[in-house]
């Protein structure tokens, strides 16, 4: 019977924590698909996206209409009139080279797009925590104050036996005085952190938070190395730098080729009309002009040197940029992961200082039962209890915080 309640109690653990995580997955989905700033970065990276079909196409065509008031006159009868439409031809590869560029730049807004869904998530899992921490804390002091209650109507009781006297009453009023002060904090700040889970999920303010009975403690699994260098290779502002360095890569590409030379090509069109005195076969016929071919050489180099060293320095600035990100992430990770380890190492000590205060506390209440002794000492450790309790819900709060953090500086 004993290894089947375990068992029930195991199972009961697994499932509240499954329905927890559903519950926050759920909410993330929701903010994902109605938060007006992420909306707001994916319709940006949308904009760059269409620039690549922009900088990929040939120049528009020219096309020239030329009327003579005065009909110049041929053997073959009067141009009246002449039509041209020339093409103009970058040099081999400037165009997809220039959409190369377009690409990245815009890969680069995606990854931005995608660093905001991860902080995004990160702020509704840290308000989602903050929040079970509220309804805890509320719930734990409301505890209090009830035992609070009892112990002042103990006093009561031993005041008017005359074995007490009725400064024991009065502490007790000073203890329950500072519980409804921060009762009302607590249920203030419930409400705030509501009001925000609702405004990141951008739905109506009162709706209702379904939060777990527990909150799982979490692991960290992997070496810290390890670690380190998965968000090295997952973060999404590293990869937005990546994206830019590979543009002005092409940007390069892009600034030597435009110093290549440049190719029209065209035709003329005639409008021919009749000449009267003219009896040769071909007379009052359109004439048509075979192709034309132009070549526009850049003589004047500064501007495509300049436009390379442009490129290069740009190159030069994302390499720094992403060594000074790496640097600043590393900062980052050691001081998340210490903050894990020590809300890990707090979630233990206020467990067992939970269990050695109420051990105390029982033989305190026995103590003053028996005779009228150690009453303050009684209200000190209640105190204390109380505290053990809130720092510990405070603990399992941070510690998931904290892995909620690298999971965005993971990128997820």
């Amino acid at each position: 019977m004993k290894n089947k309640i375990i068992f029930l109690n195991i199972f009961l653990m697994i499932s509240l924590s499954g329905i927890a995580q559903e519950s926050l997955n759920t909410y993330l989905k929701t903010a994902a698909n109605n938060n007006p700033g992420l909306k707001s970065k994916f319709s940006v990276y949308m904009a760059a996206m269409e620039k690549v079909s922009q900088v990929g196409a040939l120049p528009d065509p020219k096309f020239t209409f030329g009327y003579f008031i005065e009909p110049i006159e041929t053997k073959v009868g009067p141009q009246k009139a002449t039509f041209s439409l020339k093409q103009a031809f970058p040099w081999f590869g400037l165009l997809d080279a220039k959409g190369n560029v377009a690409t990245d730049l815009a890969n680069a807004k995606y990854e931005v797009f995608e660093n905001s869904k991860s902080n995004l998530y990160f702020e509704v899992k840290t308000v989602f925590y903050n929040y079970y921490f509220m309804e805890k804390a509320i719930g734990i002091t409301k505890d209090n104050m009830v035992i609070l209650q009892i112990f002042k109507n103990l006093s009561l009781v031993k005041i008017e036996t005359g074995s007490a006297s009725i400064i024991d009453e009065l502490r007790v009023e000073l203890e329950i005085n500072d519980l409804e002060n921060q009762l009302a904090f607590l249920i203030d700040s419930k409400n705030t952190l509501q009001v925000k889970f609702n405004n990141l999920l951008n739905q109506k303010t009162n709706e209702i938070i379904k939060i777990p009975d527990t909150l799982e403690q979490k692991e960290i699994t992997f070496d810290k190395t390890i670690l380190l260098d998965s968000i090295y290779n997952s973060n999404h502002e590293l990869k937005s730098i990546d994206h830019k360095l590979n543009a002005f890569m092409n940007l390069e590409e892009v600034a030597k080729k435009e110093g290549m030379p440049k190719f029209d090509l065209g035709f003329n069109y005639i409008i021919v009309g009749k000449n009267k005195n003219s009896i040769a076969s071909n007379n009052g016929d359109d004439a048509f002009l075979l192709p034309s071919i132009g070549i526009s050489i850049p003589i004047y180099r500064k501007k495509y040197k300049a436009m390379i060293k442009e490129a290069k320095y740009l190159q030069e600035s994302e390499i720094a940029k992403k060594h000074n990100k790496k640097n600043t992430l590393n900062t980052i990770y050691e001081n998340t992961f210490k903050e894990f380890s020590d809300s890990r190492r707090r979630v233990i000590l206020n467990q067992k200082q939970s269990v050695i205060a109420k051990k105390v506390l029982d033989i305190l209440i026995t103590s003053y039962s028996n005779n009228s002794k150690d009453f303050e000492e009684v209200l000190r450790i209640e105190k204390q209890l109380l505290k053990y309790k809130l720092e510990y819900q405070r603990a399992i709060v941070d510690e998931n915080i904290a892995i909620a953090f690298i999971g965005y500086l993971q990128g997820k």
